[in-house]
Protein backbone atom coordinates (compact mmCIF):
# COMPACT_ATOMS: atom_id res chain seq x y z
CA UNK A 1 0.00 0.00 0.00
CA UNK A 2 3.03 2.14 0.57
CA UNK A 3 3.96 1.92 -3.34
CA UNK A 4 0.57 2.56 -4.42
CA UNK A 5 0.29 5.67 -2.20
CA UNK A 6 3.34 6.61 -4.26
CA UNK A 7 2.71 5.10 -7.23
CA UNK A 8 -0.34 7.39 -7.16
CA UNK A 9 1.26 10.12 -6.22
CA UNK A 10 3.99 10.65 -8.93
CA UNK A 11 0.97 10.04 -11.73
CA UNK A 12 -1.10 12.78 -9.85
CA UNK A 13 2.27 15.15 -9.84
CA UNK A 14 3.11 14.09 -13.57
CA UNK A 15 -0.58 14.99 -14.93
CA UNK A 16 -0.65 18.54 -12.87
CA UNK A 17 2.41 19.06 -15.37
CA UNK A 18 0.46 17.98 -18.42
CA UNK A 19 -2.80 20.41 -17.19
CA UNK A 20 -0.04 23.16 -16.91
CA UNK A 21 1.51 21.94 -20.40
CA UNK A 22 -2.22 22.03 -22.47
CA UNK A 23 -2.77 25.66 -20.05
CA UNK A 24 0.63 27.13 -21.53
CA UNK A 25 -0.73 26.09 -25.30
CA UNK A 26 -4.14 27.32 -24.84
CA UNK A 27 -3.18 30.82 -23.68
CA UNK A 28 -0.73 30.62 -26.78
CA UNK A 29 -3.71 29.74 -29.35
CA UNK A 30 -3.43 33.01 -30.88
CA UNK A 31 0.28 33.59 -30.55
CA UNK A 32 1.59 34.40 -34.10
CA UNK A 33 4.50 31.84 -34.92
CA UNK A 34 3.65 30.03 -31.67
CA UNK A 35 4.44 25.64 -31.11
CA UNK A 36 2.57 23.30 -29.47
CA UNK A 37 4.18 21.51 -26.77
CA UNK A 38 3.28 18.11 -26.41
CA UNK A 39 3.98 16.76 -22.89
CA UNK A 40 5.57 13.24 -22.85
CA UNK A 41 6.07 10.85 -20.07
CA UNK A 42 8.38 8.13 -18.57
CA UNK A 43 7.63 4.69 -16.04
CA UNK A 44 9.54 4.50 -12.91
CA UNK A 45 12.00 1.51 -11.76
CA UNK A 46 10.59 -1.29 -10.91
CA UNK A 47 11.18 -3.49 -8.21
CA UNK A 48 11.41 -7.23 -9.33
CA UNK A 49 10.21 -9.14 -6.81
CA UNK A 50 10.77 -12.49 -9.00
CA UNK A 51 12.98 -11.49 -11.85
CA UNK A 52 11.82 -12.57 -15.30
CA UNK A 53 13.50 -15.51 -16.59
CA UNK A 54 14.88 -16.65 -13.09
CA UNK A 55 15.20 -20.35 -12.77
CA UNK A 56 12.25 -22.00 -11.57
CA UNK A 57 13.22 -25.71 -11.34
CA UNK A 58 16.47 -27.59 -12.95
CA UNK A 59 15.74 -26.55 -16.75
CA UNK A 60 12.67 -24.21 -16.87
CA UNK A 61 12.72 -20.59 -15.94
CA UNK A 62 9.82 -18.16 -14.87
CA UNK A 63 8.30 -16.90 -17.71
CA UNK A 64 6.90 -13.94 -16.42
CA UNK A 65 8.37 -12.42 -13.80
CA UNK A 66 6.88 -10.39 -10.63
CA UNK A 67 7.59 -6.77 -11.18
CA UNK A 68 5.53 -3.88 -9.31
CA UNK A 69 6.15 -0.33 -11.00
CA UNK A 70 6.78 2.72 -8.96
CA UNK A 71 4.72 5.45 -10.76
CA UNK A 72 5.56 7.42 -13.62
CA UNK A 73 6.93 10.89 -14.15
CA UNK A 74 7.37 13.98 -16.91
CA UNK A 75 10.10 13.11 -19.41
CA UNK A 76 9.80 15.91 -21.35
CA UNK A 77 7.41 18.25 -23.63
CA UNK A 78 8.49 18.19 -27.36
CA UNK A 79 7.95 21.11 -29.33
CA UNK A 80 5.65 20.18 -32.68
CA UNK A 81 7.03 22.35 -35.70
CA UNK A 82 4.19 21.45 -37.98
CA UNK A 83 2.92 24.39 -40.16
CA UNK A 84 0.12 26.74 -38.41
CA UNK A 85 -2.49 27.99 -40.86
CA UNK A 86 -2.09 31.41 -42.42
CA UNK A 87 -3.43 34.59 -42.71
CA UNK A 88 -3.09 37.46 -44.76
CA UNK A 89 -3.21 40.54 -43.32
CA UNK A 90 -2.38 44.25 -45.04
CA UNK A 91 1.09 44.65 -44.08
CA UNK A 92 3.48 44.29 -46.63
CA UNK A 93 6.06 43.61 -43.98
CA UNK A 94 4.53 40.70 -42.39
CA UNK A 95 6.04 37.21 -43.95
CA UNK A 96 5.61 32.87 -44.04
CA UNK A 97 7.63 30.18 -44.24
CA UNK A 98 6.17 28.14 -46.19
CA UNK A 99 7.91 24.87 -45.27
CA UNK A 100 11.06 24.53 -43.01
CA UNK A 101 13.39 27.34 -41.73
CA UNK A 102 13.52 29.69 -38.92
CA UNK A 103 14.12 33.88 -38.80
CA UNK A 104 17.37 35.02 -37.79
CA UNK A 105 17.07 37.40 -35.14
CA UNK A 106 20.01 39.98 -33.58
CA UNK A 107 19.40 40.24 -30.25
CA UNK A 108 20.47 43.22 -27.95
CA UNK A 109 23.23 40.86 -26.54
CA UNK A 110 25.05 40.53 -29.93
CA UNK A 111 23.97 36.63 -30.35
CA UNK A 112 21.31 35.08 -32.76
CA UNK A 113 17.87 33.78 -31.67
CA UNK A 114 15.55 31.85 -34.13
CA UNK A 115 11.68 32.73 -34.93
CA UNK A 116 8.94 31.73 -36.80
CA UNK A 117 6.97 34.61 -36.58
CA UNK A 118 7.38 36.80 -39.11
CA UNK A 119 5.46 40.19 -38.07
CA UNK A 120 8.06 42.59 -38.75
CA UNK A 121 8.09 46.43 -38.77
CA UNK A 122 10.25 49.21 -39.46
CA UNK A 123 11.95 50.76 -37.07
CA UNK A 124 13.36 54.82 -36.98
CA UNK A 125 16.16 54.12 -39.30
CA UNK A 126 14.31 52.05 -41.86
CA UNK A 127 15.88 48.81 -40.60
CA UNK A 128 13.33 45.81 -40.48
CA UNK A 129 12.75 44.58 -36.96
CA UNK A 130 10.38 42.36 -35.07
CA UNK A 131 7.53 43.32 -32.55
CA UNK A 132 10.39 44.13 -29.91
CA UNK A 133 12.72 45.99 -31.74
CA UNK A 134 14.81 43.10 -32.48
CA UNK A 135 16.85 43.54 -36.02
CA UNK A 136 16.42 40.85 -38.76
CA UNK A 137 19.81 39.11 -40.01
CA UNK A 138 21.06 39.80 -42.23
CA UNK A 139 20.28 43.52 -41.57
CA UNK A 140 17.41 44.62 -44.37
CA UNK A 141 17.41 48.61 -44.36
CA UNK A 142 14.91 50.57 -46.27
CA UNK A 143 14.97 54.51 -47.17
CA UNK A 144 11.94 56.64 -46.00
CA UNK A 145 11.00 57.30 -49.02
CA UNK A 146 10.09 53.98 -50.32
CA UNK A 147 6.75 53.96 -51.50
CA UNK A 148 6.62 50.26 -51.74
CA UNK A 149 8.07 47.09 -50.86
CA UNK A 150 8.27 43.71 -52.39
CA UNK A 151 9.92 40.77 -50.54
CA UNK A 152 10.16 37.61 -53.22
CA UNK A 153 9.29 33.43 -52.17
CA UNK A 154 13.55 33.19 -52.34
CA UNK A 155 13.98 36.07 -49.47
CA UNK A 156 14.95 38.99 -52.32
CA UNK A 157 13.99 42.34 -50.39
CA UNK A 158 13.01 45.53 -53.10
CA UNK A 159 11.50 48.57 -52.90
CA UNK A 160 10.51 51.33 -55.55
CA UNK A 161 11.09 55.40 -55.13
CA UNK A 162 9.53 58.28 -56.57
CA UNK A 163 10.84 58.94 -60.15
CA UNK A 164 12.51 56.05 -60.58
CA UNK A 165 10.78 53.01 -62.60
CA UNK A 166 13.40 50.46 -61.92
CA UNK A 167 12.77 48.58 -58.07
CA UNK A 168 15.96 49.11 -55.99
CA UNK A 169 17.55 45.76 -53.93
CA UNK A 170 17.22 46.21 -49.94
CA UNK A 171 18.56 42.73 -49.48
CA UNK A 172 18.58 39.11 -49.32
CA UNK A 173 16.44 37.80 -46.17
CA UNK A 174 18.28 34.21 -45.46
CA UNK A 175 16.72 31.31 -43.23
CA UNK A 176 18.27 28.98 -40.52
CA UNK A 177 17.53 25.02 -40.40
CA UNK A 178 18.43 22.56 -37.80
CA UNK A 179 18.81 18.70 -37.90
CA UNK A 180 16.39 18.57 -34.54
CA UNK A 181 14.28 21.61 -33.99
CA UNK A 182 12.32 20.16 -31.05
CA UNK A 183 16.39 20.74 -29.41
CA UNK A 184 16.02 24.19 -29.70
CA UNK A 185 15.96 26.30 -26.33
CA UNK A 186 12.44 28.02 -25.80
CA UNK A 187 13.26 31.59 -24.24
CA UNK A 188 10.10 33.22 -24.66
CA UNK A 189 9.02 36.17 -27.20
CA UNK A 190 8.87 33.75 -29.94
CA UNK A 191 12.22 33.31 -29.89
CA UNK A 192 14.42 30.18 -30.17
CA UNK A 193 18.30 29.15 -29.28
CA UNK A 194 20.51 26.50 -30.43
CA UNK A 195 21.48 23.95 -28.16
CA UNK A 196 23.94 20.51 -28.58
CA UNK A 197 20.43 18.79 -28.57
CA UNK A 198 19.34 21.16 -31.82
CA UNK A 199 22.51 21.15 -33.61
CA UNK A 200 24.36 23.94 -35.11
CA UNK A 201 22.23 25.75 -37.71
CA UNK A 202 22.20 25.52 -41.26
CA UNK A 203 21.71 28.83 -43.22
CA UNK A 204 20.74 29.78 -46.90
CA UNK A 205 18.41 31.75 -48.52
CA UNK A 206 14.93 30.46 -49.18
CA UNK A 207 13.68 27.60 -51.18
CA UNK A 208 17.27 27.17 -51.33
CA UNK A 209 19.27 23.75 -51.88
CA UNK A 210 19.32 23.59 -47.79
CA UNK A 211 15.84 22.06 -47.61
CA UNK A 212 14.53 25.73 -46.77
CA UNK A 213 10.69 26.50 -47.18
CA UNK A 214 9.98 30.09 -49.75
CA UNK A 215 8.27 33.07 -48.05
CA UNK A 216 5.16 34.30 -48.82
CA UNK A 217 4.63 38.45 -48.20
CA UNK A 218 1.65 39.70 -46.95
CA UNK A 219 0.90 36.71 -44.50
CA UNK A 220 1.42 35.54 -41.01
CA UNK A 221 1.71 32.11 -39.52
CA UNK A 222 -1.15 31.69 -37.25
CA UNK A 223 -0.35 28.99 -33.69
CA UNK A 224 -0.29 25.46 -34.54
CA UNK A 225 -2.08 24.89 -31.56
CA UNK A 226 -5.54 23.05 -32.16
CA UNK A 227 -8.16 23.97 -29.59
CA UNK A 228 -10.03 20.98 -29.57
CA UNK A 229 -7.59 18.53 -29.35
CA UNK A 230 -5.91 20.40 -26.62
CA UNK A 231 -9.71 20.34 -24.83
CA UNK A 232 -9.57 16.36 -25.81
CA UNK A 233 -6.13 16.29 -23.78
CA UNK A 234 -7.54 17.94 -20.80
CA UNK A 235 -10.43 15.90 -20.06
CA UNK A 236 -8.26 12.95 -20.39
CA UNK A 237 -5.36 14.57 -18.46
CA UNK A 238 -8.14 15.57 -15.38
CA UNK A 239 -9.51 11.80 -15.92
CA UNK A 240 -6.12 10.49 -15.13
CA UNK A 241 -5.57 12.71 -11.96
CA UNK A 242 -8.89 11.98 -10.76
CA UNK A 243 -8.51 8.04 -11.08
CA UNK A 244 -4.61 8.26 -9.32
CA UNK A 245 -6.24 10.70 -6.22
CA UNK A 246 -9.06 7.89 -5.86
CA UNK A 247 -5.93 5.05 -6.01
CA UNK A 248 -4.77 7.36 -2.90
CA UNK A 249 -8.06 7.26 -1.19
CA UNK A 250 -8.56 3.88 -1.50
CA UNK A 251 -4.93 3.07 -0.50
CA UNK A 252 -5.92 5.00 2.60
CA UNK A 253 -9.05 3.29 3.73
CA UNK A 254 -7.18 -0.20 3.38
CA UNK A 255 -4.70 1.59 5.66
CA UNK A 256 -7.83 2.53 8.13
CA UNK A 257 -8.89 -0.93 7.98
CA UNK A 258 -5.11 -2.22 9.18
CA UNK A 259 -5.01 0.38 12.31
CA UNK A 260 -8.75 -1.16 13.24
CA UNK A 261 -7.83 -4.50 13.67
CA UNK A 262 -6.46 -4.21 17.05
CA UNK A 263 -9.79 -1.99 18.14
Amino acid sequence: MIRALYSAASGMTAQQLNVDNIAHNLANANTVGYKARRAQFQDLLYQNLVQPGAAAGAQTVVPSGLQVGLGSRAASNEILFSQGHFSATSNPLDLVIEGRGFFQVRRPSGDLAYTRCGSFHLDRDGNLVTQDGDPLEPQITVPPDAQSITIASDGTVSYSQPGQTAAQLAGQIQLANFQNPAGLDSIGRNLFLPTDASGDPTVGNPGGQEGLGTLLQGYIEQSNVSVVEEFINLIISQRAYEANSKVVRAADEMYQQVNNITR
